[in-house]
């Protein structure tokens, strides 16, 4: 859930009194929506007022609207877990249809979660960003490389110069070649690979505006960026190949190339009615 991940990856970050408000949402974020912010500091041992700060930490006015959002996530959880025992790493022995099913389950709990915690008005500058950009560098690693080069192509469609090359050499070459006028998106769920994280520091030296599609966890990748545009997945699942981080990664992109389809409206439509008429050529 976007909160509970949120204050997971927080939590080390935490002042003692906020770990003792933060843990009991933990373990017990039921029973956390049912109390009164008088009642939770009693139970916590902290003050009212360590509990709206921390509230307000996570991004809420105060306690109730955190306790709003929880309880609404916690809906939202058991609609997603309907189907119970199905939901959660798949096993050596499961068949066929429970794998799909457990599959279809984590993957659509990975967009729900990714769009309920988006911070909209950074989507919104984002796509502001690309579409004023002269070019736009897409830059990742493995999975998220192949996210990028979808966007890439998504994005030349709609006339944005896009570069996206595979090889992290040439990354940081052409980071190289950036400056003010032009934007670099960089996708990585950990925000840590060294060379994500060297291509971003050059772009960022050279003016280019940095949007980042990452994790909730600190890193130096969402530190760097202007613009952090977040995705959240359970890659203690199938990590060996990201099946969940990807989803999210491409449920931003698909965001963003929808968004710039609107800002850029009859202009874009023409440009991918004009490539689908000349591939139908083919």
């Amino acid at each position: 859930m976007a909160i509970i991940a949120k204050i997971s990856n927080q939590f080390d970050r935490l002042s003692n009194n906020e770990q003792k408000i933060a843990q009991m949402i933990l373990d017990a974020p039921e029973s956390v929506v049912g109390l009164s912010s008088s009642a939770f500091a009693e139970q916590a041992g902290v003050s009212q007022s360590s509990i709206i700060k921390l509230a307000q930490k996570l991004g809420f006015k105060g306690f109730p609207a955190l306790k709003q959002a929880l309880n609404e996530e916690l809906t939202r959880k058991k609609v997603l877990d309907v189907s119970g025992t199905l939901h959660g790493d798949i096993q050596q022995n499961d068949t066929a249809r429970v794998m799909a099913q457990k599959l279809s389950q984590s993957k659509l709990s990975a967009i729900v979660e990714t769009t309920n915690a988006l911070d909209y008005e950074n989507l919104d500058q984002a796509v502001t960003v690309l579409n004023k950009a002269n070019k736009v560098h897409l830059v990742g690693l493995g999975g998220s490389a192949i996210v990028m080069k979808d966007l890439s192509y998504k994005l030349m469609k709609i006339g944005i110069t896009a570069l996206c090359e595979l090889d992290s050499h040439v990354q940081i070459t052409i980071a190289q070649t950036l400056n003010a006028n032009d934007a670099m998106v960089v996708c990585s769920f950990t925000g840590n690979r060294k060379e994500v994280v060297i291509a971003a520091e050059i772009a960022k030296q050279r003016g280019a505006t940095l949007i980042a599609i990452t994790g909730l966890n600190d890193s130096p990748i969402r530190r760097m960026a202007d613009i952090q545009l977040d995705t959240i997945a359970d890659e203690t699942q199938a990590r060996t190949s990201a099946i969940y981080s990807r989803t999210a990664q491409n449920c931003i992109t698909d965001l963003l190339f929808m968004a710039l389809i609107q800002t850029r409206n009859e202009e874009a439509i023409a440009l991918i009615d004009s490539a689908s008429n000349a591939i139908g050529q083919l």
